[in-house]
């Protein structure tokens, strides 16, 4: 129980983190260089920058944030995880606030530069959303619809996020002008890459193990993982000795702490770690809580 309490609060001070860090990241570069991120928060940008520009009326992030995500939450509850969901909701009302808080602060326009802007808040933007990754929440938006679509059809969304992200792009080209639209795309190229390095847990790694203590391995991996394994058995061609050979896939961000334990186990065993560009067929997926 105590446990429980103490992870159910580190996840609500990296979810606080992270809506912070993207608020700041929002008045810091994205409003400073009129770039458009992608997702929900991106349109809600661009409607921002619209109103402002041709209507001359300032609209609250929050309000708009906080009506494009009613409908996505909904889907979290009822199809996703509850936890999940709750966690999510506080990051996209903590950004929201923090957003319109920090707004028009002149002292946080650190950088006119469209490129440093577009460079440094996409690791930003990287930053506060690996924060969500790590407490195993989200940002919120097109996130929710992605894990719905992948869970209930096997297949990833990507493809309809990228049509969305690009239809954003577009629009922001068309009204904006098309230097902004371009420089976005560096933001997102920038975040999506830093993403990628800071996060591992969607990355497929394959451990090929030779070893004399199969069993104590595999249970390690188990244990570890929730993963299983394949024993193979085969002959040294040197040595002329019967070893085993373990194959499993293991989430990347696992396999450090794989490789630490065999080695507790059987000091001599050989471990070849491949990195699995793609996987077809039953692999293991922890829900969202």
């Amino acid at each position: 129980m105590k446990n429980s309490i103490m992870n159910d609060l580190k996840r609500l001070l990296l979810v606080i983190a992270g809506g912070f860090l993207f608020a700041l990241d929002v008045n810091v570069f994205v409003y400073t260089a009129n770039l458009f991120p992608g997702g929900f928060s991106g349109l809600v940008l661009l409607i921002q920058a619209v109103a402002l520009r041709y209507f001359n009326i300032k609209v609250p992030f929050s309000i708009l944030v906080y009506a494009f995500n009613a409908i996505p939450v909904i889907v979290g509850f009822k199809f996703i995880g509850k936890k999940f969901t709750i966690f999510s909701v506080v990051m996209i009302v903590v950004s929201g606030i923090f957003t319109d808080l920090l707004s028009g602060v002149e002292a946080l326009h650190l950088t006119q530069d469209l490129l440093l802007c577009s460079v440094f808040g996409g690791i930003l933007c990287a930053v506060s959303v690996c924060l969500c990754l790590f407490a195993e929440s989200s940002s919120g938006g097109t996130d929710f619809i992605s894990i719905y679509i992948s869970e209930r059809t096997g297949k990833s969304a990507w493809n309809y996020i990228l049509a969305f992200n690009c239809l954003i792009l577009v629009a922001a080209g068309f009204l904006m002008g098309w230097d902004k639209a371009l420089y976005s795309i560096i933001f997102q190229y920038v975040s999506t890459v830093t993403i990628n390095l800071l996060y591992k847990k969607y990355s497929k790694t394959t451990l090929l193990i030779i070893t004399d203590k199969p069993e104590e391995i595999f249970e390690v991996i188990l244990f570890l993982t929730n993963h299983t394994a394949t024993l193979f058995e085969g002959t040294g061609q040197y040595s002329g000795s019967k070893h085993y050979l373990l194959y499993c896939v293991v989430s990347s961000s696992e396999s450090g702490s794989i490789e630490r334990a065999i080695r507790t186990k059987d000091p001599k065993a050989f471990i070849n770690v491949i990195k699995s560009k793609e996987i077809v067929g039953k692999f293991f997926k922890t829900m969202p809580d």
